[in-house]
């Protein structure tokens, strides 16, 4: 049996990638006459880019902390979709890359790391990845689809659970 950490990482973060680069493919007309890139939802709230780019940065950080690498740094530099898509597609490369045996241990590894100021995350690679890794992805992959929403790209709840193709049956 695989290991759990790893199939909840590897088996979420890379197939909702997936999805957002699809996301990213179907706004791809309405780029071209208009910067999508620098679209908010809100004035205090990081634009397209940047919540592409933090789901990416939090893929790639949990996987790094739960097989014990060096965690990346926050990327820095402005991208147009495409690149995005190319961030996009290198993250997935890089979790399909890594074997399931480097997240031996990883469940109860202890994780630990300083937020702002004082305060600091402490927990197991599970809570991590359970009450850290996972919602700041999630926020991000659904805070970029609901701006492409509400710049007017055509997206629906389908195109967001895309990734859950393979487990529709029909029966009847």
């Amino acid at each position: 049996m695989k290991n759990a950490v790893y199939d909840m990482c590897a088996g979420t973060f890379a197939p909702m990638l997936g999805t957002l680069s699809q996301l990213l493919d179907k706004a791809a007309p309405q780029a071209a006459k208009t910067d999508l890139a620098d679209a908010k939802l809100a004035p205090d709230m990081f634009p397209l880019m940047l919540q592409v780019q933090l789901a990416c940065h939090h893929a790639r950080d949990a996987a790094a902390r739960l097989t014990k690498q060096e965690p990346p740094t926050l990327p820095k530099e402005t991208e147009t979709l495409d690149q995005l898509k190319a961030r996009i597609a290198r993250t997935i490369e890089h979790l399909n890359a890594i074997e399931a045996d480097a997240f031996d241990g990883a469940k109860k590894r202890k994780i630990e790391f300083q937020l702002q100021g004082p305060a600091w995350f402490e927990g197991t690679g599970l809570e991590f990845l359970r009450d850290w890794s996972l919602p700041h992805f999630y926020f991000h992959v659904v805070t970029a689809y609901d701006i492409l929403r509400n710049q007017g790209v055509g997206l629906g709840k389908r195109d967001y659970m895309s990734h859950i193709g393979g487990h529709i049956r029909q029966r009847g």
